[in-house]
């Protein structure tokens, strides 16, 4: 049998066992040894709470205590059965009340129960009011994380499985923390059971030995006392080890090791309480009557303690001086200090001065961080490295303002006033607070204090923190503008990466077909148009075939789109359909009439009474489609497609422009939601 299969076995074969135990009489040598386990396994289920450096890394504790629980009950029934049957309970027990009674049966009693108000009123009372606490604020705190969880996803600061995980983490934290204030009511009776046992047995078996065993008073009260006394204290040091073990299992808060390395770490972390500590002790030892050696050896190793770390502490900071070390900077007039102040830096946060506190390290100050993480998203969805982002203040801004730059030109602005959360809904009036709209999809919110976050979310409103606005809206202005944020250089990064997995479609297309600036041209014009350019093998082969006929920049960029297929479409598919817009078949003629070629690229010379009904019926037909909850993309003749993709741009800048044989590897069905004609939207039927 496999070890997994015996670990398996084990608990509920353990199981079955102690309720045989409640049943079937033990000979005083099976006893010996199941009490010796029951000693052992407390021990080890101790040292195991110290080590363990979270709660939930001892998840299986409150099952433990159940089943340990009955398990001494168990004992206690077995140890029970042979005190009043046989006068005798085996050599441990006899071992225990020799020991600690040691001839007068009034210490013994008077040191049981002190173990039994030590673990009784003590421990178990404390442990078990932390574990009802513990319980009731970590219910109270499940739908703040929850949202602190959804926040995180959708800044890009961690990925779906870490959300999966970590919302899996805090379900499990609230069922342990449920079970453990349940599990400590066992711990509570387990004590008051040992109690009551006790004095059955020294009541009982004083009565047994006089009537059935004819011992004289003397003689059944010293037998059964000890007896008593040392099965008792069989059963409640477990106790008290298991007791201890809830207590620091249930007040352990999160550190980064085990409780000894966290204790001595957070002990010596005050080098003049040491030295205080210290000098106060040997004073103690110059009080009259006082014994000199105790007090001065203490003092003396708290003042040698903290001698130890001041050293440890000094030759830390030398070390990362030296690390720290950097050659001087130059001085503020020289041509290299100049020219780096004149670099424009190619993305930009400007924050107001009451906003700097978000660059911090609490899980809602973490703009750096989560900065990261997009940066990771957006080269995971986008395909392009975004450059790393330049953050400083600006006393210029108004309060609570911050500014997004690209190039050092403003793109975008929004706030994210200090100490309080945007709250995302349909009815805020109940909530104090500035309406306002927010910045990406232009929601109706508002800002309210931060202490009426658990307010707002009862009130049914999304509630989203002040970083996940800020880095939301930069994320959307990154992809608005990725073909801005995509240099020469970037592109020569990425087309090394290419070759080093791919190198005949790079040696083939640069430099013999396209330079460089050629293929980030191709590439920007597929950013702008939103489409991801991860898949570069595909697109380069495919800027191949076309760079033999003709290397306009325009062909070039048709030839990719054609290239990626399925994939220009997959974004806008909705449970296997594609909605489309069409052109009225006039209209769409005429605009194939009116196609011009220019320098920049195609363009339509449409009638500017026509483009702006175009525009208005198209800007109708979106609005129609996202009230009904769907998405729509915008088909037309793939001869027409990049100037009416430029057109629509100036009123529609997020509405995708499709040609028809782009649409035919679909892979979707095609749900025609309108057709739009030069003067109205005309909505499909069917």
């Amino acid at each position: 049998m496999k070890n997994k299969d015996i670990s398996a076995m084990a608990v509920p074969i353990g199981v079955v066992g102690i309720v045989l135990l409640l049943v079937v009489p033990l000979p005083a040598a099976l006893l010996d040894l199941l009490i010796a386990v029951n000693i052992t396994a407390s021990l080890v289920i101790l040292l195991t709470s110290m080590y363990v450096r979270r709660p939930l890394d001892f998840s299986v504790f409150p099952s433990l205590i159940l089943v340990f629980t009955l398990f001494r009950l168990g004992l206690n029934v077995a140890s029970t059965r042979l005190v009043l049957r046989d006068g005798y309970a085996g050599h441990v027990i006899d071992a225990f009340g020799h020991f600690v009674v040691g001839g007068s049966l009034v210490i013994g009693l008077v040191i049981f129960l002190i173990l039994v108000v030590i673990q009784f009123v003590v421990i178990t009372n404390g442990a078990g009011r932390v574990a009802e606490v513990g319980a009731r604020f970590t219910l109270d705190a499940m739908p703040g994380k929850q949202m602190a969880i959804d926040a995180d996803l959708n800044s890009g600061l961690i990925d779906e499985d870490t959300a999966r995980r970590r919302r899996q983490d805090v379900a499990a934290e609230a069922d342990f923390y449920g079970a453990m204030d349940g599990g400590s009511k066992f711990v509570k009776g387990d004590a008051i059971a040992g109690i009551i046992i006790t004095v059955i047995n020294l009541a009982g078996g004083f009565v047994i030995g006089m009537l059935q065993m004819k011992m004289t008073a003397g003689e059944s009260l010293q037998r059964f006392s000890l007896l008593s006394v040392g099965d008792g204290l069989v059963t409640q040091i477990p106790a008290l080890l298991l007791s201890v073990s809830t207590g620091i299992v249930v007040t352990r808060a999160s550190a980064d090791g085990d409780m000894g390395t966290a204790a001595a770490n957070q002990l010596l972390q005050s080098v003049t309480a040491l030295r205080i500590a210290g000098s106060g002790v040997i004073g103690l030892a110059l009080l009259p009557g006082m014994p000199k050696l105790p007090f001065i050896l203490v003092g003396a190793a708290l003042l040698l303690v903290a001698q130890r770390v001041t050293a440890r502490r000094a030759a830390e900071a030398a070390t990362a001086g030296t690390a720290k070390a950097a050659p001087p900077e130059p001085a503020p007039d020289t041509p290299d200090q100049l020219i780096e102040q004149m670099r424009v830096p190619t993305l930009e946060i400007l924050l107001a001065p009451d906003l700097v506190d978000l660059v911090g390290t609490g899980p809602e100050e973490d703009l750096l961080g989560r900065v990261r993480s997009l940066r990771r998203k957006t080269a995971m969805e986008l395909g392009i490295v975004v450059p790393p982002v330049r953050t400083r203040d600006s006393v210029d801004l108004p309060r609570a303002t911050y500014v997004v730059r690209i190039a050092g030109v403003e793109v975008g602005r929004g706030q994210a006033p200090r100490g309080q959360v945007l709250a995302l809904g349909d009815d805020l009036s109940g909530l104090p607070g500035t309406p306002v709209n927010e910045p990406v999809f232009g929601l109706p919110g508002r800002w309210v204090p931060a202490e009426l976050r658990h307010a707002a979310e009862m009130s049914g409103a999304t509630v989203v923190d002040r970083v996940s606005v800020l880095v939301t809206h930069l994320g959307a202005l990154v992809a608005q503008h990725a073909a801005r944020l995509l240099g020469r250089e970037d592109v020569r990064l990425l087309t090394e990466a290419v070759k080093r997995a791919n190198p005949s479609v790079v040696e083939e297309l640069v430099p013999s077909l396209l330079s460089l600036g050629e293929v980030q041209r191709v590439l920007q014009g597929l950013l702008a148009e939103g489409v991801a350019i991860r898949d570069l093998s595909r697109i380069y082969e495919a800027l191949s075939l076309r760079a033999r006929v003709s290397t306009d920049p325009e062909g070039l960029v048709e030839a990719a789109r054609a290239a990626l297929g399925p994939a220009l479409l997959a974004p806008h598919v909705e449970d296997g359909q594609l909605r489309v817009l069409t052109l009225d078949p006039m209209l769409e003629q005429q605009a194939a009439e009116s196609l011009r070629a220019r320098e920049q690229g195609t363009q339509l010379s449409l009638d500017p009474v026509v483009v702006d009904r175009l525009l208005a019926d198209l800007r109708e037909g979106v609005t129609r489609a996202e009230a009904d909850g769907h998405t729509v993309v915008l088909v037309c003749a793939p001869a027409i497609r990049p100037a009416l993709r430029r057109l629509v741009a100036l009123g529609l800048p997020r509405l995708p422009v499709i040609s028809y044989p782009e649409i035919a590897d679909a892979g979707a069905t095609i749900v025609t939601s309108g057709v739009i004609g030069g003067a109205r939207a005309v909505a499909a039927r069917g």
